[in-house]
């Protein structure tokens, strides 16, 4: 590959907002076709979180910004923005990469200040898309994080993972590690087309059956739900049965979320492979980014007693529990616990 003209000294139309936060070069290969990297040199690495977020943690680390993964859904879209890039087709193909992420967190671990609260990986985009495998961030961070005594938590959807078991079951000999999957679609016609850059659902089935082989627990975020086209009693019942199969400790299920300028997106992606539902959609969150109560009601009642069934319950779970998102008042719970480590910002 000749990396003549990627440096950051070469007007390869990269725009002001990237400058902002340390770009170091612009980067495209064959491997990655119509993904373009963008290198850069954080300054910080550890993200504290706002209180006002209402989070089950204060600590984030993200290596990437964007994702590949591209599922239509995705909460990060908007951070994009921040970056003079769009939240649609920019977020999917224009990845921020701090190439020095490990470098800085083993820094800033290393103070005193640091009381080696909980840090949450795979919190904004996911730390096992597939540019990880171009550029390795996360043997780093977890080694980082496990050398200084922190624990941590994992969410992915990204296969990827296999990679760093080894390095995460001896990391969980020294600190409390929680690891989820995210697989909320079981139809692999539907998967490919609401989340066209994500491993298929059998290979993150396998992805968790790896993950109890390697001696640790594996929790699974069934989530986001997406009204009328994944919450039917038949697609749950299924994708819960697999997911018991596989080996799994526990599930959380909730529905879907649009926040932010996520909405337009997805909205567009529906009116042109399902248009019959857009006008459904858009009754259900003519009110906010959140689903009303009367269906999120209708949701629990048919979620929970096929959770019992698959025995995915309380009684299988290891994990402490907390509320898995902030929702708005109304008088339903979420479906399941998560983690108290985890967040499903993914979606």
């Amino acid at each position: 590959m000749r990396w003549d003209g990627q440096g950051v000294g070469v007007d390869d139309g990269a725009l002001p907002g990237l400058a902002r936060i340390g770009l170091v070069r612009s980067v495209r290969t064959p491997q990655f076709e119509g993904i373009t990297f963008h290198e850069v040199l954080c300054k910080s690495a550890l993200n504290k979180v706002p209180n006002a977020a209402m989070l089950p943690f204060r600590y984030t680390v993200n290596g990437y910004r964007g994702c590949s993964h591209a599922c239509r859904y995705c909460f990060a879209r908007p951070t994009h923005e921040y970056l003079d890039l769009d939240c649609g087709a920019d977020f999917d193909t224009q990845v921020v990469v701090k190439i020095n992420v490990a470098d800085v967190l083993r820094r800033e671990l290393r103070r005193p200040s640091w009381t080696r609260e909980t840090v949450a990986l795979g919190t904004n985009t996911d730390p096992y898309q597939r540019a990880e495998g171009r550029y390795a961030l996360m043997p780093g961070i977890i080694g980082a994080l496990a050398d200084s005594g922190t624990p941590f938590s994992i969410l992915t959807k990204g296969t990827l993972l296999r990679r760093d078991l080894p390095l995460i079951a001896e990391a969980s000999r020294r600190v409390e590690v929680s690891v989820a999957i995210s697989l909320a679609v079981g139809d692999p016609a539907l998967h490919r087309d609401v989340e066209p850059g994500t491993p298929s659902p059998q290979a993150r089935l396998a992805l968790i059956t790896a993950v109890r082989e390697a001696g640790l627990d594996c929790h699974v975020m069934v989530a986001p739900i997406l009204p009328y086209l994944t919450d039917s009693a038949d697609h749950l019942d299924a994708l819960l049965g697999r997911i018991a199969a596989a080996g799994a400790t526990g599930v959380t299920a909730f529905g879907l979320h649009l926040r932010g300028s996520t909405r337009g997106w997805f909205l567009d992606w529906l009116a042109r492979s399902h248009p019959e539902l857009v006008e459904r959609y858009r009754q259900l969150y003519r009110r906010g980014a959140y689903l009303p109560p009367e269906y999120r009601t209708m949701l629990h009642e048919r979620v929970t007693p096929l959770i019992a069934k698959h025995g995915l319950g309380p009684d299988r779970r290891t994990f402490r529990s907390s509320a898995p998102a902030p929702e708005p008042p109304g008088p339903v719970a979420p479906v399941a616990h998560a983690p108290a480590v985890l967040q499903p910002t993914l979606f």
